[in-house]
């Protein structure tokens, strides 16, 4: 299925004209000059920030050539809209060029989502708008009946480089080995298209990552895909994502108040559900809610 199509259908479930109103990404916000006097002196002159991803992250972030759709380009866009600048997408290869390229200030900030967990948070800053659940994306009939972390022993698992998935799937090939099972083949990609096409040019038995973009990718399989592992922990705690700052930057502090002006208005689930991700949405963002990953 299309991205346009499955757009469409999104929208076509809307049932009241106000909330199908809401959803149009077209949507004009008035500046609030409160949170526009707390930008930076050099974000003010410049009128505008650039926000960094590391590509296609559906259906948060879509990226094709140089411009950026989805959920995620749409909040951003309101986020400028209330804070009265401009924002800009930049795109770098992998999770780690991300942090780095937001850590070292040639980028004011990611807005992702990425994940927020202690051990990131010791050089950024997370301002986390969702919640979400890692899970399993396998061929339909999950043929190697990967249905928790526990039967990823033995098998081809392809995972995100540099995310948390990846960590943990590493984890558990450890705990195969030390229980005297084969060990899980890891196939580290740079992006989400590239892992998902692992799975189903059947390189790889499972795709391990966060549940709403699976979702997005096994709804445009045409039926060749299904999830499994759904509503178990999966090795994580409770997770939450959000954007990347800097660590203490007055930019985290900002955009808490500036999402928070958008689910006030209902901005934020309007586009949340646009783009079928209403049970990732929260109802108050925050400053590094993360957990910990197993050492």
């Amino acid at each position: 299925m299309s991205h346009k199509k499955l757009i469409a259908l999104a929208l076509a479930g809307a049932a009241l004209a106000s909330v199908a109103k809401a959803q149009d990404a077209s949507i004009k916000l008035d500046v609030n000059k409160e949170l526009h006097d707390r930008l930076p002196d050099d974000i003010k002159s410049a009128g505008k920030m650039i926000s960094v991803n590391n590509g296609s992250f559906p259906p948060y972030e879509i990226v094709t050539g140089t411009v950026m759709t989805g959920a995620s380009a749409d909040l951003t866009d309101a986020i400028g809209q209330v804070l009265g600048v401009k924002i800009d997408h930049a795109t770098v290869g992998g999770l780690p060029a991300l942090l780095a390229g937001v850590n070292s200030g040639r980028y004011q900030f990611a807005f992702g989502p990425v994940g927020d967990y202690k051990d990131r948070e010791t050089a950024s800053d997370f301002v986390d708008w969702v919640q979400e659940f890692v899970v399993f994306a396998t061929l339909k009939g999950n043929p190697k009946g990967i249905t928790s972390l526990d039967k990823a022993c033995g098998q081809r698992i392809s995972v995100m480089a540099g995310g948390s998935a990846e960590r943990v799937i590493k984890v558990q090939s450890d705990k195969c080995k030390a229980e005297g099972k084969e060990p899980v083949e890891v196939q580290s990609y740079t992006d989400q298209p590239a892992s998902i096409l692992a799975v189903r040019s059947k390189r790889a038995d499972a795709f391990f990552s966060s549940q709403a973009p699976l979702t997005y990718f096994v709804s445009q399989a045409n039926g060749q895909l299904e999830l499994n592992g759904v509503g178990q922990k999966n090795g994580f705690d409770d997770i939450f994502q959000g954007a990347v700052v800097p660590k203490g930057s007055p930019l985290g502090p900002l955009f808490i108040d500036a999402i928070k002006v958008l689910m006030d208005n209902g901005t934020y689930a309007a586009i949340m559900k646009k783009w079928g991700l209403e049970n990732n949405m929260i109802k108050q963002p925050g400053l590094n809610l993360g957990g910990r990953l197993p050492k």
